[in-house]
């Protein structure tokens, strides 16, 4: 992760406001990769929902995920939850499908893991989004069933 003085904060919070696209995708990269990510939490979160370019929407999702934290993760779910329109819940979507990390063992391990962890998260938002992708990958009685002998 980046660590961010003060300073590189800033900028890249007043960036996330940018008219450029490019600008706001370079902000949400820069934020989303931070040490300090829960400083920008409600930045990043806009520019998931970015509603005048998916373009900031992907970038913002891929760094997140990048992270391979839970944090990172919680993120994208709470952004997808929230989603009203839908080329928006697409891009985040299709960032959570494409995530490389589904192309290993450990790596799918890992985000199985994570979506686990998340699927009895306290924001109803993010433990139904984990809940709806772990479904998709496998019936609901049998992650439940691992979940509570992993307890």
């Amino acid at each position: 992760m980046a660590s961010l003085d003060d300073q590189e904060l800033g900028t890249a919070i007043q960036n996330a406001d940018s008219p450029a696209w490019s600008v706001r995708a370079a902000a949400g990269r820069q934020l989303a990769g931070s040490d300090r990510i829960d400083e920008a939490t409600d930045v990043i979160h806009r520019l998931l929902l970015d509603v005048q370019d998916t373009g900031v929407t992907h970038e913002t999702a891929v760094a997140l995920l990048e992270r391979e934290d839970t944090l990172g993760l919680r993120c994208v779910l709470l952004a997808r939850s929230y989603a009203s329109e839908t080329w928006t819940a697409e891009e985040i979507q299709a960032a959570l499908d494409c995530d490389p990390d589904w192309m290993t063992t450990e790596g799918a391990d890992r985000l199985i893991k994570q979506y686990r962890e998340l699927s009895t998260d306290h924001d109803e938002g993010v433990r139904d989004e984990a809940q709806r992708l772990l479904a998709r990958l496998r019936p609901r009685k049998e992650w439940a069933r691992d979940s509570a002998t992993d307890a």
